[in-house]
């Protein structure tokens, strides 16, 4: 049995992304029987942007709290009972200028909490959520993983160093690329994504 979180974040509809992140999470389900699956849609529950009293609050003793600071923290609050009740993270993301989502961005500002997903020691920053294995989902209109425009990939190197700051070392990408080159680029890209899904616990 397995608990698995499933994050979404494209803006269309018709996402690649998503696609493949609710097959991924499927599967995973389907090869561990009893296993429950917790949608976070990032799209349409989007989260409000970090603010002033936020990033005071995440840096102030507990005991040091005003009711304010309290009330800002209690939406991170929940997104990290979610994030440390999961063994398996399926983040899916279409790449936007490079990047990812800006909900998905905002998400991440939310679970990076010191204290809680990671603290400093004498050996430098540690992240406090391990032990759990990470899968990508992502889709890109080019092809980024190689060739001339993997410099300008910011998605899944920036999810990785983000990831890994916390703790989350193990993860593993499946990408659709070359959408915008076509439909028929687009549904082979779609296919073989869908295939290394399928083959996952086969």
């Amino acid at each position: 049995m397995s608990h698995i979180l499933l994050i979404t974040s494209s803006p269309r509809n018709a996402s690649y992304s998503t696609q493949v992140g609710r097959a991924l999470a499927n599967q995973l389900a389907k090869h561990a029987p009893g296993s429950t699956v917790t949608l976070r849609d990032l799209t349409h529950e989007p989260l409000p942007h970090i603010d002033d009293t936020f990033a005071v609050a995440r840096n102030t003793p507990a005991e040091n709290l005003s009711a304010t600071q309290k009330a800002a923290l209690a939406l991170s609050d929940k997104l990290l009972k979610e994030l440390f009740a999961a063994d398996v993270i399926v983040i899916a993301a279409g790449m936007i200028n490079f990047g990812i989502p800006s909900a998905l961005k905002a998400y991440i500002d939310y679970i990076v909490r010191p204290g809680v997903t990671f603290r400093y020691s004498e050996k430098g920053p540690e992240g406090l959520v391990k032990g759990r294995k990470v899968y990508l989902a992502l889709a890109r209109g080019g092809v980024y993983s190689e060739g001339p425009m993997q410099p300008l990939n910011f998605q899944d190197t920036y999810l990785r160093a983000a990831l890994a700051f916390i703790g989350l070392t193990d993860v593993e990408v499946i990408a659709v690329e070359g959408v915008a080159f076509g439909p028929e680029v687009a549904e082979k890209s779609l296919q073989a994504a869908l295939g290394k899904v399928a083959a996952l616990g086969a």
